[in-house]
């Protein structure tokens, strides 16, 4: 299949396709027109990519899944490998989240102080109070 068939049959753009080429998790073979051409079964693989980056991970985190992109990666139990890297990721990804956080709080408190007795418009002072 082309790479306009595989995205639609996949739900992703051919750019997103391409990207994943580049990262070493899909591979195509070149017609003589020079256009991509994909085996049918990297459908299941881009779908499990699909997955795993709606996860969280990340297409680094990825390749740690390449002997097992084919199967069923949601189904499958997962191996020591697979369970190290998604905790690793989820450790990254709550400190992304406390730093987040505490840089909100910090723009809200000062908000607070900046607009303590000024005379905002209520739409703007709502916000403040949520």
């Amino acid at each position: 299949m082309r790479i306009g068939e595989l995205a639609t049959a996949t739900g992703t753009t051919a750019r997103a396709l391409r990207h994943y080429e580049q990262a070493g998790l899909i591979s195509s073979e070149r017609a003589s027109n020079g256009y991509r051409v994909y085996d049918e079964r990297t459908v299941v693989r881009v779908r499990n990519i699909r997955h795993l980056l709606a996860a969280g991970l990340t297409l680094d985190d990825v390749r740690v899944f390449l002997p097992c992109l084919d199967g069923d990666v949601a189904g499958a139990p997962p191996s020591d490998q697979g369970l190290r890297v998604a905790l690793e990721r989820l450790a990254v990804l709550n400190q992304r989240i406390a730093a987040q956080t505490e840089a909100r709080d910090r723009l809200e408190a000062a908000l607070r102080r900046a607009t303590d007795g000024a005379n905002l418009p209520r739409s703007l002072t709502a916000r403040l109070v949520t």
